[in-house]
């Protein structure tokens, strides 16, 4: 087949649900009886799936006739090696594309494919599958505009490094304490509490948006209540509130740009001590001012990125994480 150009495009893929399920049943039919056995609607892994192999295998057929294709899946990214002038298509949910950004060296495009519009909103991917005839061959001539994304990064003192395009997590890997020293700026203390999220612009509609709003819940639900007096009544909404049918709530405006110079961190439920603070607990982090997080966890402490909890460095005793802005910017194609 005669191709547009010898440039090499990179598909990235994922497993769906329905395929998922099979690698762990074995089987299509004993997969539909653990669905249907659970009372789920069978038919709607069977249709996810069908409408995913469908748009792979038009995207195969687009790309093969713009470039030389190789298809890659999700599990396989921490271990390839991307070309420096390699063109990334990924076909799959927002979260496919970050976990594609952070393994890229070397500023590489990135095209974000939605493969099922009617099921996903995918913020991450503005195209559909028939847009590639046109968009890939501008990408080639770099002729598609461009948006930069920062991601984080934590650099560990045992020579281990990490990424995030979303959101970092230092803490537990099971639903327990994490005990742990943090240092942001002039101010130091040991914390035990459920972990650390550092959020970048691209995650803070996500992870750091759910933490602000319940935080701000919280506080606004508890008014001025302090120990050993009466509650005092909470106070007003601010304005712009929201009215439900059953409380008055409002959203805590969190968002901030995807090309931000900085990132923010949160303290999830820190637990005063004798031995324990609460006062290092957010802050913004900068290129000046990076977040030092020291374990003092024996075992089960980890940091990872962008909830691929199996995608983890550890984190145990004596081990020690600088996270600032990372150096290198992701390359989303728009």
């Amino acid at each position: 087949m005669e191709r547009l150009s010898e440039n090499k495009i990179i598909l990235v893929t994922r497993p769906t649900r329905l395929a998922e399920l099979v690698a762990r049943f074995n089987t299509v039919a004993q997969a539909r009886f653990y669905v249907e056995h659970l009372g789920a609607d069978f038919s709607d892994y069977q249709q996810e799936d069908a409408t995913y192999q469908h748009a792979l295998a038009e995207t195969q057929r687009v790309l093969s006739q713009l470039g030389r294709v190789q298809v890659v899946e999700r599990k396989f990214l921490p271990n390839f090696l991307f070309g420096p002038d390699d063109i990334i298509v990924a076909l799959g949910q927002d979260g496919l594309v970050a976990n594609t950004l952070k393994y890229l060296d070397s500023a590489q495009p990135v095209v974000g494919v939605n493969p099922d519009p009617r099921r996903w909103d995918g913020q991450l991917l503005p195209f559909r599958v028939n847009d590639l005839i046109k968009i890939i061959p501008e990408v080639f001539l770099r002729e598609r505009p461009k948006k930069l994304v920062t991601m984080a990064k934590a650099t560990l003192n045992n020579g281990l490094q990490m990424y995030a395009v979303n959101d970092l997590f230092i803490g537990p890997k099971s639903h327990s304490s994490a005990r742990y020293r943090i240092q942001f700026g002039a101010e130091s203390e040991s914390h035990s509490s459920s972990g650390v999220i550092v959020s970048t612009g691209l995650g803070s509609t996500g992870w750091f948006k759910s933490l602000m709003n319940g935080a701000s819940a919280v506080a606004r639900s508890a008014g001025s209540v302090l120990i050993g007096q009466e509650a005092a009544a909470p106070p007003p909404l601010p304005k712009g509130r929201r009215k439900g049918t059953r409380r008055e709530t409002t959203t805590v405006q969190t968002g901030f740009a995807w090309d931000a110079d900085y990132l923010f961190f949160t303290v999830r439920e820190p637990f005063p001590t004798t031995t324990t603070g609460v006062s290092v607990v957010f802050g913004q982090v900068t290129e000046r001012q990076p977040l030092t997080i020291e374990s003092h966890m024996p075992e089960h402490g980890v940091i990872f990125s962008d909830g691929i909890e199996l995608d983890f460095v550890e984190f145990n005793s004596g081990t020690k994480a600088v996270i600032s802005v990372a150096e290198k910017k992701g390359v989303l194609v728009l």
